[in-house]
């Protein structure tokens, strides 16, 4: 297109040109004379670039081939490598493992001591073994003019056997135990050396039992279990209890769990504490307990209930307890920290031996009846802080009713009786409400030493008692376990109680004054003792009991000895 109007517009110079040089010749009229070409443009052929482009990138750039030899040259040596040998690992020898061990020692205020235990297999399945034990002491607390000697004898036989579905074992066993009635107030002292009293109280006692435990069944494991019980004041009493433990299957994949049980209780004292009457007592209760678990990743709370039906074989009179039966665990984090929390209730049988047991100081004239303990709520915190040491924190509200306590017993007028000087306990029953707070913890360093540490606080609301006789209102003890080496050992008890209450009478000699609410002091007591392994099976030990040398009062006017010490041996063998 450029190139056609460039020729139009040569043409049209050419023209003036023309036109102007002509002017001057001729007289030639000029006129204007337009040249038109009509435009035709027109497309040209459309192609491709059919060049490769060349890439210079170092990254796509290929390798150069690289082309190597390896030359093998020889060289004389003269190393010679040592047979390697494999490390070898100290292995401490497997301990021998006795089943049967005897021991014997002997202390001060003449006290002996004597233990032994027999284990024979009889067959794959079948087992037989038995235990024998004596601990008594001829007394000799200063400042006593009475006797304090006790002894206290135990026999013990038992027979097993395990088979493919069921293990069931039997068991029979005797008991001697005598004691003093020593707690005589100084101001008794002179009229009981004038009736020439005998404070010495014998019990008796022997018992059966068995139990079976079965395997992949719906019941679990039953047990049944007599005892007789008495002592040389003609009082006699007979206990018959039975257990069935069962997993009552709710559906396919649930279960309740269930405990059956049946409580037997009878007995007689020859006479009450205030008349010359045969004192009769006795009772009978059938209980069902169930509970439903229920799991939810860290919860685990149990859903129950207990159902007891009392029949008072003496007095006529019939009772059904309801009580909660209902327990929770919470998780936290782990193992560290786990909460847990209940409330549960219980008819608890009260009886002569429970108490003889815990206080032997008590007097042949006692009413036994059941306690009916209304709720145990408590709500706690334990875990592991490490693998080494375990802790536990709780908290709990009890409401007793027909709580047992312990009281020191009245002075009669007439002192008919060897216990009736005021050195013996009754048994009392109130209504009692118990707040207590605990801490526990438990260091285990390694397998060598371990330590506990506990620690209750309590406060007692009783109702128609002056106070909750005999209670303490702390509680603390400390174990300690020490394997020293292979031959030394070592071990120590530490035990707090704190105060507690109770009742004093004085007398005239005509009539008895009202009585006061006495304090007994708290006490500490610490034991400890040593051991050395002369071989795998004799050991010699030495114990040393009350060692912060108290003769502190457990119970009034009752003082314990004084610091005591014991050694003897022990031997172990096999049969």
């Amino acid at each position: 297109m450029r190139k056609h109007i460039k020729n139009i517009i040569l043409l049209a110079v050419t023209l003036n040109i023309t036109v102007v040089f002509s002017q001057d010749r001729d007289t030639i009229r000029t006129g204007v004379i337009d040249v038109v070409k009509p435009y035709t443009p027109s497309i040209s052929d459309a192609f491709k670039v059919k060049e490769i482009p060349n890439l210079d990138d170092e990254v796509t750039a290929n390798k150069k081939e690289i082309k190597y030899n390896i030359f093998s040259i020889p060289v004389a040596s003269t190393f010679t490598p040592a047979k390697g040998k494999a490390a070898v690992v100290e292995q401490k020898a497997p301990e021998k493992i006795f089943d049967n061990y005897a021991t014997v020692g002997v202390g001060t205020y003449t006290t002996i001591l004597g233990e032994v235990y027999v284990s024979h297999a009889l067959s794959r399945t079948e087992s037989f073994g038995g235990y024998i034990s004596h601990h008594s002491s001829q007394g000799g607390i200063e400042n006593l003019l009475l006797d304090d000697n006790f002894s206290n004898s135990k026999l013990n036989l038992n027979y097993g056997s395990r088979l493919r579905d069921l293990t069931w074992n039997v068991e029979a066993g005797a008991q001697q135990q005598t004691y003093n009635w020593y707690g005589v107030p100084e101001f008794q002292l002179d009229e009981a050396e004038a009736d020439q009293i005998g404070v010495g109280h014998s019990f008796f006692g022997a018992h059966l039992g068995s139990d079976i435990t079965f395997n992949d069944t719906y019941i679990n494991s039953a047990n049944v279990f007599f005892r007789h019980f008495g002592d040389n004041q003609e009082s006699r009493e007979n206990r018959f209890t039975a257990q069935v433990k069962a997993d009552i299957p709710i559906n396919s994949d649930e279960e309740l769990a269930t405990v059956l049980k049946f409580d037997y209780l009878g007995g007689n004292f020859d006479r009450s504490f205030e008349i010359d009457e045969e004192l009769k007592y006795g009772n009978f209760f059938v209980g069902l307990s169930s509970a439903y678990e229920m799991k939810r990743d860290d919860l685990t709370v149990n859903l129950g209930a207990s159902v007891f039906y009392l029949n008072d074989t003496h007095g006529g009179d019939n009772k059904i307890f309801v009580y909660p039966n209902v327990t929770a665990t919470y998780r936290l984090v782990n193992d560290i920290l786990i909460a847990y929390g209940g409330i549960q209730g219980d008819l608890i049988q009260n009886s002569y031996y429970g108490f003889a047991t815990e206080n032997p100081f008590v007097s042949p004239t006692l009413f036994i009846q059941p306690t009916d303990q209304l709720y145990n709520a408590f709500i706690g915190l334990k875990g592991k802080v490490s693998s080494h040491m375990s802790y536990n924190f709780s908290g709990r509200y009890i409401s007793d009713r027909d709580k047992a306590l312990f009281r020191n017993n009245e002075i009669t007028s007439n002192n008919l009786q060897n216990y009736s000087y005021g050195n013996s306990f009754g048994i009392v029953y109130d209504d009692v409400k118990t707040y207590s707070i605990a801490g526990e913890i438990n260091v285990d360093v390694n397998r060598n030493f371990t330590l506990g540490i506990k620690l209750e606080y309590f406060d007692y609301s009783s109702d128609t008692q002056a106070e909750a006789w005999n209670l303490p209102d702390t509680k603390g003890s400390v174990f300690l376990d020490y394997q020293i080496s292979d031959k030394w050992y070592a071990g120590a008890n530490l035990f707090y109680i704190g105060e507690r209450k109770d009742q004093l009478y004085l007398n005239d000699g005509i009539t008895v004054a009202s009585p006061f609410t006495v304090t007994l002091d708290s006490y500490f007591d610490a034991n400890a003792h040593l051991g050395y392994h002369i071989n795998d099976q004799l050991s010699v030990f030495a114990k040393g009991n009350n060692l912060a040398n108290q003769g502190y009062q457990r119970w009034q006017n009752f003082p314990v000895q004084s610091m005591q010490f014991l050694a003897g041996a022990t031997y172990k063998f096999d049969f």
